[in-house]
């Protein structure tokens, strides 16, 4: 990735983008890997498209910390962002869509947030997924932050158990 927005530029063709996922490489000597490998997927929906549907676009996966922050600083931070877009971390091999069976029995919060808040909160929260904070770690599939126009943005944790409440989220 030369350029933090090249991964987001392509045109949105409205089919989900498998072809280009590609699993994470293994952490090299002397990187300290995660106890799962994650992915991180884009999406964005068209202006015209008022359907749940979108476009769904794989950006890079990982396995280690040294591998997440490459990544990530490559990425456009969620405040800077405009328009109907959604970034999605998924644990490797969970596709994050409702359909995907790991998904298919979850639940998830959603958080709303004013725009100012969006990035710094998103970076806790993956951050905090990476790090196996979360006492329920291995029920946790993924989170998604989504960014809407006109509307605070939208912060979501897939996975969690229903009987979990948002108060044991935040700090």
């Amino acid at each position: 990735m030369n350029n933090k927005f090249e991964a987001l530029k392509a045109e949105d063709s409205g089919d989900e983008d498998e072809e280009a996922f590609r699993p994470a490489p293994k952490p090299g000597e002397g990187e300290h890997p995660l106890q799962y490998n994650y992915a991180i997927w884009f999406s964005r929906r068209s202006q015209g498209n008022k359907s749940s549907g979108f476009n769904l676009k794989f950006i890079a996966s990982f396995a280690s910390v040294e591998q997440f922050w490459n990544i990530h600083s490559y990425i456009v931070r969620p405040g800077d962002m405009t328009g109907h877009v959604d970034y999605h971390l998924f644990k490797e091999g969970i596709r994050p869509m409702w359909e995907d069976e790991a998904n298919k029995h979850g639940g998830k919060w959603i958080i709303r947030l004013k725009k100012g808040l969006a990035s710094r909160c998103w970076e806790n929260l993956i951050l905090a997924m990476l790090g196996e904070q979360f006492m329920v770690g291995e029920e946790i599939c993924g989170a998604v932050i989504s960014i809407r126009f006109q509307r605070p943005h939208e912060l979501q944790e897939h996975g969690f158990v229903h009987e979990m409440t948002a108060g044991g989220f935040v700090a």
